[in-house]
């Protein structure tokens, strides 16, 4: 395989849940190669939580885990030990890039914050992805996916009119943040190549989501108005909204927008007299209506598999599509075209699959690699990567260094 993008870019790794490793996987697939510290006195959180491949409650079959680590090595370094110092010294002297997605503060108080680090290796890139960022009232102040949704405002109007606010079925922010921590890391790299400086960079998970309520901020700070939750629908177009289709749980999406889009959607439901009719001739009428002008799209949705119905309405230009389910996503055609999805062996479970990225580079083409099992590259990591001798290694194990 050809050269990849950030060959030769070396990153150590204190991570843990999604974020983290979701941003450090990105980092592997596009070549660089990435150490993650963990520990088998405290097994983090995400490889104790399932579903588990085959209901196997072990840390290496973790299919919550698996999914977010691909392509990273796997260290467990004690790192409350004496001797810690002297592997993550020898690690800081070998990286480029350290992360770590703890609260604020933590990495510090760890003896392994910037100005810390900086004095091992002076061009030392670092990137801290706290949910707060590292200051302000809320900086050491630990949390989550979870917490963080709530914090963006995203569930404020996730739902219906008559509901509570709802979280939109996981932790997308968790999703989001990696994106951003590459970005700036690239950035980070690009800056210590032109300079030969390293750089800190402060990357505040919750700031990185808030630009998706930007609709959100502009209803208040221009007409001083709290958005309210509208289910499926919206205030620019009709119909926009999830139809009940032929089969078992099966939807679809359908959204008009203009009048010429209205036009055509009429004759696909075989209904033109809608087009002239006072109730939904127009935007506004069909606003007015939106109840009776849904229940009527959904009686024709029902007559069809949801297959059906996009094929129909795409034909004339209308955005449609399905809603998915699991099985649905595994078996797309656009994504098998595009070769998404990476079946790997594993050596605790077999057969795993693996997403790929969203963006291919035409000279240098990323890869997924497996997730590690626990301290798998121990060995490979210390007398490969870092020089150390095969009796200091065997030490490092006696002693309890390496776990």
């Amino acid at each position: 395989m050809a050269n990849k993008a950030l060959e030769g870019v070396n990153v150590v790794a204190f991570i843990l849940g999604i974020t983290g490793p979701l941003t450090t996987a990105i980092l592997a697939s596009y070549g660089a190669q990435v150490l993650r510290i963990e520990s088998r006195t405290r097994i983090e959180w995400h490889r104790q939580a399932g579903p588990f491949v085959g209901n196997v409650s072990q840390p290496d079959r973790s299919a919550a885990y698996l999914f977010v680590n691909s392509g990273v090595y796997g260290v467990t370094l004690n790192l409350k030990h004496p001797r810690a110092m002297e592997v993550m010294t020898k690690i800081t002297k070998w990286a480029d890039v350290v992360v770590d997605n703890f609260a604020g503060g933590v990495m510090k108080r760890m003896g392994m914050g910037y100005e810390d680090l900086k004095k091992i290796k002076p061009d030392i890139i670092m990137l801290s992805a706290a949910i707060y960022g590292q200051t302000g009232p809320y900086a050491d102040i630990p949390g989550h996916g979870g917490t963080l949704t709530a914090l963006t405002g995203l569930p404020n109007i996730t739902g219906f009119t008559d509901q509570k606010p709802q979280f939109p079925g996981f932790t997308i922010t968790d999703f989001i943040a990696p994106r951003a921590n590459v970005l700036a890391i690239v950035a980070a790299l690009d800056y210590r190549q032109r300079t030969g400086k390293g750089l800190y960079i402060d990357a505040a998970q919750m700031e990185s989501v808030i630009p998706l309520m930007t609709p959100v901020l502009l209803e208040y700070e221009a007409n001083g108005k709290e958005a309210e939750r509208m289910g499926n629908r919206t205030a620019y177009a009709a119909p926009h909204g999830v139809y009940q289709c032929k089969g078992d749980n099966r939807w679809c999406t359908i959204c008009v927008y203009d009048t010429n889009e209205w036009e055509r959607f009429c004759m696909v439901v075989g209904k033109p007299a809608w087009k002239e009719s006072t109730e939904f001739g127009t935007l506004i009428d069909r606003l007015k209506n939106v109840d009776k002008l849904d229940s009527l799209i959904e009686e024709w949705t029902m007559e069809h598999s949801p297959e059906e119905v996009v094929s129909l309405v795409r034909s004339a230009g209308i955005a449609a599509g399905i809603v998915q389910n699991g099985q649905d996503l595994d078996n797309d055609p656009q994504l098998q075209h595009r070769h998404f999805y990476w079946e790997l062996d594993h050596p605790e479970i077999g057969k795993f699959t693996y997403s790929g990225m969203p963006a291919m580079l035409s000279k240098t083409p990323y890869e997924i690699r497996r997730a590690p099992m626990l301290g798998e590259h121990n060995e490979y990591v210390c007398t490969e990567l870092l020089g150390i001798s095969d009796e200091e290694f065997a030490q490092l194990i006696s002693d309890g260094v390496l776990e």
